[in-house]
């Protein structure tokens, strides 16, 4: 047997490309893009891919070439899933909330060739554009609106112009080895300097394919892109749907009419997001809302969503699914698979099963929680915590010109994640905390997660996060942060007190659990992708003092933190009340 050969015919390295061409084969007559009056079939967006790659080729742009690009969620971002790889180069899709400081870094540090921009994100690129001391990208381009075309342009191309331009019977570069690059996507940098991830086609290909085998994403679904297609490519979905056959329908923006409107105008099937947009839905004014008639599936990630939250949620109309993932293992690595059986459990119960992170993918070759320290499995007790590692084809190749950081992230044959988790009896994976957020107070292990999770059921909290305050005896001791729910004219006037959330917790929690302060902010510090900032409320924390009598202080105004104790409540580029979310780096 072993005479027996790799051969054309029998070996073909795997790239999610292939993709896109058997969806011009086999669904070329069905709607494969929605954007606002605009519509594309399969066919059209394979010949405008292939006219792009032809004429970024024609622009010298080849294998390990870097093409960035800063743009909402537009039909030209998800073309450039495939037509920069088809070029033989490697896509990177900037995050729309970030400023010019952080779109320079990421600039100079990937040596990006290409520089796409769409038209409402000019002045911030041009801005980072003046903050590179060394070599700016040789190729700047304009994506002008394509349903509503403003004229407005920057650099030497327009997007459309180049797809008009190229040769539609160009076929593309074949990636010659599956372990090339088709991607680097950058890390949020919330708790260490940003880093470049790079994705394989191989790792890219296996992904997709669980994700859809997994979420059970049938033929010809119609999925809503309310996450950013920046965001770990769309957790992959990019190429995803192209597989089914089915129709993206695009969102310049994430707001509550524009989700509504679209389902319900578009027969939405699918969409994934961070739990954050689940509040932005449920707080929805009536005029923005419009009746849900048929199931709409939820693939969300991010922050463990409390119980009380899915269950709001799906009263709606939506069917959530869980999943857990991160940059560097290409989007969602664990998905909690639904079981039959739970079906007959009270709702409650359910609720808690879909806040589990599950099982792997299944095209991850393992996941499990260790003690880093022996590498020895924890026991499946549903208790005992460890750290989440995994292995597989899925996870990156690496850091992008950071060897350091990369060994330090593969250990003993595992990627460590950083997160600490649970496993139990059933083998579903459960994350407790990042490992720098546990708790501990007195020798006890406290999970900020979970009490999170107590905190959101309460019917005023909007937003809850909890980290550790300095305790004279226990060491630490948990400090909570929250915002609450506003009434229907806006009104917080009657915010609850301090008081009333600790009597809460003590009829839901251990006594060692029981925040031993309870701080009240119009709006939690969040990062410009939306995730709540803890490095800047353990700073704060870090200035209180333990005592069971002080009045919680009223934290409403903006500004950055400082010795002073503000902290930053309105991040650039993020909507103030909820009303535009993008994502979070960890899924």
């Amino acid at each position: 047997m072993d005479l027996l050969l790799k051969c054309d015919a029998n070996y073909v390295p795997l790239t999610p490309v292939t993709f896109l061409k058997r969806a011009n084969v086999v669904y070329s007559n069905r709607t494969s893009v929605i954007y606002e009056d605009t519509r594309f079939t399969w066919s059209q967006t394979y010949e405008r891919c292939c006219r792009l790659a032809d004429s970024l080729r024609s622009l010298n742009v080849g294998k390990n070439d870097v093409v960035s690009v800063l743009a909402p969620n537009i039909p030209a971002v998800y073309e450039m899933h495939f037509a920069v790889p088809m070029a033989g180069a490697v896509l990177n899709a900037i995050n729309i909330r970030l400023d010019a400081k952080n779109i320079a870094t990421i600039l100079s540090h990937s040596g990006a060739k290409v520089f796409f921009v769409d038209y409402k994100y000019v002045e911030l690129a041009s801005e980072a554009l003046s903050l590179l001391n060394g070599a700016v990208p040789s190729i700047i381009a304009c994506i002008d609106d394509i349903d509503t075309p403003t004229g407005v342009r920057f650099g030497q191309l327009e997007y459309e112009q180049l797809v008009q331009r190229g040769n539609p019977g160009y076929t593309g570069e074949l990636a010659q080895d599956e372990w090339d690059p088709i991607a680097l996507n950058y890390t949020s940098g919330t708790t260490s300097a940003p880093k470049g991830v790079v994705y394989s086609h191989r790792g890219a290909y296996l992904s997709t394919l669980s994700l859809i085998l997994g979420w059970e994403m049938g033929n010809a679904p119609v999925y809503l892109w309310s996450l950013p297609m920046f965001h770990c490519n769309g957790w992959t979905f990019t190429w995803g749907v192209a597989a089914r056959g089915g129709t993206n329908v695009c969102l310049r923006s994430t707001t509550a009419k524009d989700v509504y409107h679209n389902i319900a105008e578009h027969s939405v099937t699918h969409m994934c997001c961070a739990p954050i947009v689940f509040n932005i839905l449920l707080e929805a004014k009536p005029h923005e809302r419009l009746e849900i008639t048929s199931p709409v599936e939820i693939l969300t990630g991010g922050a463990p969503p409390p119980a009380s939250l899915l269950q709001n949620i799906e009263r709606l109309g939506f069917h959530v699914t869980h999943a857990y993932g991160l940059t560097e293992a290409t989007g969602p690595a664990l998905v909690c698979e639904w079981q039959k059986k739970w079906n007959k459990l009270p709702q409650q119960d359910q609720a808690k099963l879909k806040a589990r992170q599950g099982i792997s993918i299944l095209t991850l070759a393992d996941a499990d929680v260790k003690d880093l320290d022996t590498m020895a499995s924890v026991p499946r007790d549903g208790k005992t915590m460890g750290e989440i590692v995994l292995r597989g084809s899925s996870i990156m190749k690496g850091y992008f010109k950071d060897p350091e950081a990369t060994s330090k992230a593969f250990r003993n044959g595992w990627f460590a994640t950083g997160d600490v988790g649970v496993v139990h009896p059933d083998g579903y994976l459960e994350i407790k905390d990042r490992s720098k957020d546990v708790i501990i107070s007195g020798g006890e292990n406290i999970s900020s997660v979970e009490l999170e999770s107590v905190l959101y059921r309460h019917p005023r909290v909007l937003e809850a996060a909890v980290v550790a305050i300095p305790h004279p005896k226990w060491g630490e001791s948990p400090c909570a942060f929250i915002s609450v729910t506003k009434k229907s004219n806006g009104d917080t006037s009657d915010t609850v007190k301090e008081s009333e959330i600790i009597a809460y917790c003590r009829k839901n929690l251990p006594r060692f659990m029981v925040p031993k302060r309870v701080e009240f902010m119009a709006e939690l510090p969040k990062t410009s992708t939306g995730k709540i900032q803890k490095f800047q409320l353990r700073a704060l924390a870090q200035n209180f003092a333990v005592n069971e009598n002080l009045p919680s202080q009223k934290i409403t105004g903006s500004g950055q933190l400082s010795a002073s104790g503000k902290v930053n409540t309105q991040v650039p580029g993020y909507a103030q009340g909820h009303e535009k979310v993008h994502a979070l780096s960890r899924l």
